[in-house]
């Protein structure tokens, strides 16, 4: 049998957000094919364990302050000599962001400043490096909530997410004849702390959000990570500015029979 190279091998690839969740699955997907990985995240612990278990290199980080994302990036370059993929991850979504009758100015803030401006922040510090190279490949997350409203209201949330999606289909076409490539991930409800938190103390909550699953259940975090695999691989040369939906078919369900 024939060793074949990994498929990010010699690469070096930033991921916001990857001491848990879809970012932590990725950045073991990442290593398993032979990236180099710069996590940025704000669990220091944590994030100093994850990259000495993958060979890379961990980066405390508030992805809201323009200065430590610059910090991030320069650190990937600076430490491996390119910046190949940015999966700008990061994000949350807090209990106090629900109806947007209820929902304060303070915590519609939050969550825009985590959620959108922290993806303006590091394809902005991203793009540089990858313009310079000539290639490079951006993955922002946004979410199923972007294209269609969700079954439980988070109103800054879905916002945020609408702009990322938005922001993703201009900067893909914008750069794309300069070899940058920029795509967005659309999951939908994953298996995730933050999932499992958001529904823990609301089982109907939950319930009413998976009924309209068409498979029947959550997402995992490995199945979002194999996506973002194929976004930031030479797999998916001719796709940029798009929305890649891994929802298990929610946006394309109206009803769902039990």
């Amino acid at each position: 049998m024939v060793d074949r190279p990994g498929r990010l091998e010699g690469r070096v690839a930033v991921i916001t957000g990857g001491c848990s969740g879809i970012g932590l699955a990725t950045v073991r997907r990442f290593a398993e094919e032979g990236a180099k990985v710069v996590i940025g995240d704000l669990s220091d612990e944590v994030g100093a364990q994850i990259a000495e278990e993958v060979g890379g290199t961990y980066v405390h980080v508030d992805v809201t302050s323009k200065e430590e994302v610059d910090n991030l990036f320069k650190v990937a370059k600076d430490t491996y000599g390119s910046v190949d993929v940015a999966f700008n991850n990061a994000g949350i979504s807090p209990p106090d962001d629900d109806s947007i009758l209820t929902t304060e100015l303070d915590a519609w803030r939050r969550v825009q400043e985590v959620n959108l401006t922290s993806v303006y922040l590091c394809c902005k510090a991203a793009l540089p490096y990858m313009l310079e190279q000539k290639r490079g490949s951006i993955i922002n997350t946004a979410s199923f909530v972007a294209v269609m409203g969700a079954a439980t209201s988070q109103i800054s949330y879905s916002a945020s997410k609408g702009g990322v999606l938005s922001m993703t289909r201009e900067l893909g076409v914008e750069f794309a004849r300069q070899g940058v490539r920029v795509n967005a991930l659309c999951p939908g409800p994953v298996n995730t702390p933050l999932l499992k938190e958001l529904f823990a103390k609301d089982e109907e909550r939950a319930a009413r959000r998976l009924v309209h699953v068409p498979m029947g259940r959550f997402g995992e975090p490995e199945e979002m990570a194999n996506a973002v695999l194929f976004l930031a691989s030479d797999e998916s040369s001719f796709m940029t500015a798009s929305t890649f939906l891994v929802d298990g078919g929610i946006s394309g369900a109206y009803v769902t029979p039990l």
